[in-house]
């Protein structure tokens, strides 16, 4: 099972100055993340964190590439779910995903596009990120990178249809052509077929306390919420520190 999300918050605290935080401060925000916070969260849902792994990888969104995290591990589609509403809110993440790439069986198109070893970049993830988009309108929604591997998947709302508004064969066709035409360095699909993708999420405009995860945490008044909630102060001093490093929290 494969977890994807971030280590910077998309609501509750005031960084004015975030989307203006480059690459590289964002990355070592989310290996710090990565150290201190998130094998808290494992521990505290009753995993062995040395039986998982995090990296820090390029993320992409609305053609947008982001610093992520990515948790990999041998987990039931329960327990997955489970650490995934944790993560979202512990880090005020509005989705997290979870997906199974391996899983043939499942409903959702997979492609991937591999590129020679050491290669990947978030600078040409990016790259490759809007050459998708520019071939075939509805690539540019997201993509998840593991090694040398840039990761798309062609994920559904609730009633079964994808958010790129294009089947898996124009999705497939689409990042086919855009990697055939994509220049150095040279890209090629490694993998195609099927996996099981789902977003694990809160509204947090209508949820504000996290509803959306507290359901699957046992409630709000449950112990791994009580617990998660100290990690969150963890979590909102080490953001603070940064923030005030960084400049993230000055006004504009």
């Amino acid at each position: 099972m494969l977890v994807s999300y971030r280590a910077t918050p998309s609501v509750g605290f005031h960084l004015p100055r975030l989307g203006q935080a480059s690459h590289i401060d964002r990355a070592t925000f989310s290996a710090e993340v990565s150290k201190d916070i998130v094998p808290k969260i494992i521990t505290d849902n009753g995993i062995d964190a040395a039986t998982l792994r995090t990296e820090v990888t390029p993320g992409g969104y609305l053609l947008k590439t982001n610093a992520s995290l990515q948790t990999e591990g041998d987990l039931d589609d329960a327990a997955a779910d489970r650490l995934a509403s944790s993560l979202g809110y512990v880090l005020r993440q509005y989705r997290v995903l979870t997906s199974r790439l391996d899983d043939t069986t499942g409903k959702t198109g997979l492609v991937i596009v591999r590129f020679p070893q050491g290669s990947l970049s978030a600078t040409v993830a990016q790259r490759f990120f809007e050459a998708a988009d520019a071939t075939k309108n509805g690539l540019g929604g997201g993509y998840s990178v593991v090694g040398d591997e840039q990761i798309f998947l062609n994920a559904t709302n609730s009633e079964g249809k994808p958010y790129s508004g294009l089947d898996d064969a124009s999705f497939l066709d689409g990042l086919r052509r855009a990697a055939v035409s994509f220049g150095s360095p040279k890209p090629r699909v490694s993998s195609l077929g099927n996996a099981t993708a789902r977003f694990i999420a809160n509204d947090w405009q209508r949820s504000t306390r996290g509803e959306g995860y507290q359901t699957l945490l046992g409630g709000s008044d449950g112990e791994l919420v009580r617990k998660l909630d100290e990690i969150s102060r963890c979590y909102a001093f080490l953001l603070a520190k940064t923030a005030d490093s960084k400049g993230w929290a000055r006004d504009e």
